[in-house]
């Protein structure tokens, strides 16, 4: 495939959440490769340095923070030492999140409901507010929030993680209202299963608990699907870039489904 002439992202500066692995790691990348400087945080040093020399061979500034999305303190840090590294906030990613636990909510533990919503969905809410007073007070900025198929259509036994998706695009609605006028976009993408260790795990969960092998889940999920296939990050990574640039100028509140055909 021939790459586009344009460079859609020139001069920009992002911040992506889980920028180390799967689909944060894709979408930093592709912005680098789109012209943008990238700031990524997550748990975990090692994925954020090594996606970071990715960044840096482009020829791309790259700033790896480790830091928990759903501490308030460490959030603030993040966004407000990224700031000071890369010289402004243009792009937020939204795209930490946990799978959660497989089970009925008649057997679920408190604790695991609670750090599901405070990772996937109280992380979003910090992380945009932090970003919010950079980017209201120079009046432009884009917020992308990495929703999932699950928080329109349900899953079995996943339910945490259901209400954390669902909960995203509620909050994507609401700041597209709220920042508009400060010239800010908001949107959220919503993947089906994507390709890769995380949805690996989750087939063995699911498998687990319905009797059955991984390799019938993986194709159940496939036979759902119209496109008889599970998606990939770079997919979801191209959606990212298109929120993100200039293509998009009059798009906002929207939740955009990049999942092989859904039903």
């Amino acid at each position: 495939m021939e790459r586009s002439l344009t460079i859609k992202l020139k001069g920009r500066v992002a911040l992506v959440t889980g920028g180390g692995k799967g689909l944060g790691r894709a979408i930093s990348l592709a912005f680098a490769r789109e012209g943008s400087d990238v700031a990524m945080a997550a748990r975990t040093k090692s994925p954020l340095e090594e996606t970071a020399k990715e960044i840096r061979k482009i020829g791309r500034r790259a700033y790896p923070f480790v830091a928990d999305i759903s501490d308030e303190d460490q959030v603030n840090e993040f966004v407000s030492s990224a700031v000071k590294y890369l010289g402004r906030i243009d792009i937020l990613v939204n795209n930490t999140g946990i799978a959660g636990p497989t089970v009925p909510v008649a057997n679920l533990a408190m604790e695991d409901w609670d750090r599901v919503l405070a990772v996937n969905l109280t992380g979003a809410y910090l992380c945009a507010k932090a970003a919010l007073k950079h980017m209201i007070k120079n009046k432009s900025g884009n917020i992308l929030n990495i929703s999932s198929t699950a928080g329109i259509k349900g899953l079995w036994r996943r339910a945490p993680y259901v209400v954390s998706k669902s909960g995203i695009l509620g909050l994507t609605k609401t700041l597209a209202l709220e920042v508009g006028v400060h010239g800010i976009r908001v949107n959220a993408i919503c993947p089906g299963p994507v390709e890769g260790e995380r949805m690996d795990r989750v087939f063995r969960a699911r498998a687990k608990a319905m009797g059955i092998s991984p390799d019938v889940a993986r194709k159940r999920a496939m036979d759902e699907a119209a496109l008889r296939r599970l998606g990939s990050p770079e997919e979801v990574a191209g959606a990212a870039v298109f929120l993100a640039s200039s293509d998009s100028e009059g798009i906002t509140g929207q939740v955009i489904r990049v999942d092989a055909g859904l039903d």
